[in-house]
């Protein structure tokens, strides 16, 4: 059967029956606008030689758009109420797969081996629940996976965050993360009434192509990663005072790196670019 699956009276059909509620804890609205979905397959640029893996497919809206594009998709989703959901949904789509656990806890490389050992390319692509989206862009990105391309739908401040210029005011250390990783940039803005239910905030679709090598020259990521977090941990204060009192660095010894590189000792992480954070880590953590 053919589930016009952005429809509210299609989804509540396949939903009421099973006594499903949805879960404010696992951040659950799901699409129902028709254009957001194949909009984002598209914009993958997926092929049959494309494996593509989801987090969260819900009662498959995303999920069926991919499988039009992809060779193979595999999707991961923790709530048990949606399994029969999901076999009734996508029923059709015969390279599909589905893989039932947390995303957070499985062992996303084995998954992959065993998945799409025979795709040239495997792709990211989901719709985060927001109170997930830093954990998982950070499983995602630091487990050295072999991944070309994240794209992700999330909140839109988050969005803004992830895709800022590293040095603005709009920067964190998930902005490092995720521009010492790959190049960022958003893609599309969805409107909170493409949900159901419908949040209270908008959303944003990012893609992050992944570096290929090791675009910075970083030593030790462990310890770059270790003083970008602290940089950014008190961001009021300026970044001696944050270093200093997360680290522990003697605020002297933090000054002269400081100096060295020919940054204000009064600068704030927010102003310091790539660069600087990779030349400071190389002064003050090795």
């Amino acid at each position: 059967m053919d589930y016009n699956l952005w429809d509210y009276n299609c989804i509540r059909r396949l939903l009421e029956p099973r006594g499903f509620n949805f879960s404010k804890s696992l951040g659950q609205n799901f699409l129902v606008d028709p254009d957001v979905c194949p909009a984002m397959a598209q914009f993958l640029d997926a092929d049959e030689h494309t494996g593509v893996l989801e987090i969260g497919p819900g009662v498959g809206v995303l999920t069926k758009e991919l499988c039009a594009v992809a060779g193979r998709v595999v999707s991961i989703e923790l709530d048990e109420r949606l399994y029969p959901v999901l076999d009734e949904t996508l029923a059709d789509c015969h390279n599909f797969t589905l893989v039932k656990g947390d995303a957070m806890k499985l062992n996303i490389r084995e998954i992959m081996n065993t998945y799409f050992a025979d795709m040239d390319s495997v792709k990211v692509c989901a719709n985060l629940p927001y109170y997930i989206t830093s954990p998982i862009l950070t499983m995602l990105l630091e487990s050295d996976l072999p991944i070309d391309e994240i794209e992700v739908m999330v909140q839109q401040e988050a969005a803004e965050r992830l895709t800022a210029p590293v040095g603005s005011r709009e920067g964190g250390a998930i902005t490092v993360m995720v521009n010492y990783y790959g190049d960022a940039r958003m893609i599309m803005q969805v409107p909170r009434e493409s949900f159901y239910p419908s949040p209270k905030v908008d959303s944003a679709v990012i893609k992050i192509a992944m570096h290929r090598d090791n675009h910075y020259a970083v030593g030790d990521k462990r310890k770059f990663f270790s003083l970008v977090k602290a940089a950014f941990a008190q961001r009021r204060k300026t970044l001696v005072n944050s270093i200093n009192a997360t680290l522990g660095i003697p605020k002297d010894r933090i000054t002269g790196a400081l100096v060295q590189l020919g940054l204000e000792p009064t600068i704030r992480a927010e102003k310091l670019v790539m660069e600087d954070f990779v030349n400071l880590a190389d002064l003050l953590m090795n």
